[in-house]
């Protein structure tokens, strides 16, 4: 635990360093100086964040440990502002049990706003965060000019899609699997060396699910397993707390969705196994300014498995146009 709180307090500091944009949206390479540091919210929080660009146009971007290494060409033509969740990535521990959901998940994006005194911007929400995305923009809708959706989860927890609309096919090695668990279960290795199991679980069983195409796994760029509270050991009380008693009980009707007159671009990989692709059908099909950009054969991690699509897309967009390839959904995809 030592080793989790000198992590924890170490200070911040700017970082200046060359980026490469996708290949269909290059420009000039120069260095870019990247401004890092810690949000206090209002509940006494710690929130790591990284601010990269000048421009007048904000972006901002929960999952900075996820995301940000493959959107920080953005501060080319954006501010944009990304930050870790609270009891994620190199934000604090929360130590209240209370303090952990999908509501003050909701808060710190609010919390993030009103720190760099930001009156409106575009948000760009990963996986869970999709959602949570959607729950800020109805609740500040006079603060959102768009949304952007990757491999969202379903507007509610346990909805049924259409089976051509689910991917369940495993990529993951069983032997490779089975070995993994002989490591927790008998020898309780997540506790005796909790970044190197990490490490095996990020390398054998996250980063393969996340990509569609075994060949482009090395477009997983980030790894978790430097920041403590991505330690499986630490996990299973986040996962518990944030998703089985928060998220999983959140019910968002979907007239309340259809509401919703801010224009949201979902992205989402025809065969993600994190989040199914009826999840991306359905929120386009319930947001009257909502449209679906489908990536064929790519699965969760699809910004980085199609970035020569999906990121310049992304850029006309924000930039205040749909992109020719993103379509309006008109059927239900649930069953």
């Amino acid at each position: 635990m030592r080793a989790i709180a000198h992590f924890l307090v170490a200070g911040s500091a700017a970082i200046v360093l060359a980026h490469t944009l996708p290949a269909s949206a290059e420009s000039p390479q120069r260095e870019t100086h990247i401004e890092d540091g810690y949000i206090t919210t209002p509940d006494g929080q710690c929130l790591y964040y990284q601010k990269v660009g000048t421009a007048p146009q904000v972006v901002i971007q929960p999952g900075r440990l996820f995301a940000f290494e493959d959107f920080k060409w953005l501060g080319r033509h954006f501010t944009l502002i990304s930050y870790d969740m609270r009891n994620r990535g190199r934000s604090g521990l929360v130590a209240d049990d209370s303090a952990i959901g999908f509501g003050q998940d909701v808060a710190d994006v609010e919390a993030v706003r009103r720190h760099f005194g930001v009156e409106r911007f575009s948000l760009l929400g990963y996986s869970y965060l999709g959602k949570i995305a959607i729950l800020y923009a109805l609740e500040h809708p006079d603060r959102v000019d768009r949304v952007v959706q990757f491999g969202p989860v379903p507007p509610n927890f346990g909805t049924e899609y259409r089976p051509e609309y689910v991917f369940t096919e495993d990529p993951v090695d069983a032997a490779a699997r089975a070995r993994l668990r002989a490591l927790r279960n008998e020898q309780s290795y997540h506790l005796t060396h909790p970044r190197e199991y990490c490490e095996q679980e990020w390398n054998v069983v996250q980063r393969p699910t996340l990509v569609g195409d075994p060949s482009k796994v090395d477009r997983v760029v980030v790894s978790v397993c430097d920041m403590p509270t991505e330690w499986p050991v630490l996990q299973v009380r986040h996962l518990r707390l944030h998703y089985e008693e928060s998220g999983m009980k959140l019910v968002t009707p979907p007239d309340r969705i259809r509401t919703l007159a801010t224009p949201v671009l979902t992205v989402h990989g025809t065969h993600d196994r994190n989040a199914p692709f009826g999840a991306g059908r359905e929120w386009s099909y319930l947001l009257p300014q909502g449209r679906l950009l489908a990536i064929d054969g790519a699965a969760h991690h699809v910004f980085a498995e199609a970035r020569e699509t999906v990121m310049p897309a992304v850029l006309e967009f924000l930039n205040g146009a749909w992109p020719a390839a993103a379509v309006k959904v008109t059927d239900d995809p649930k069953k």
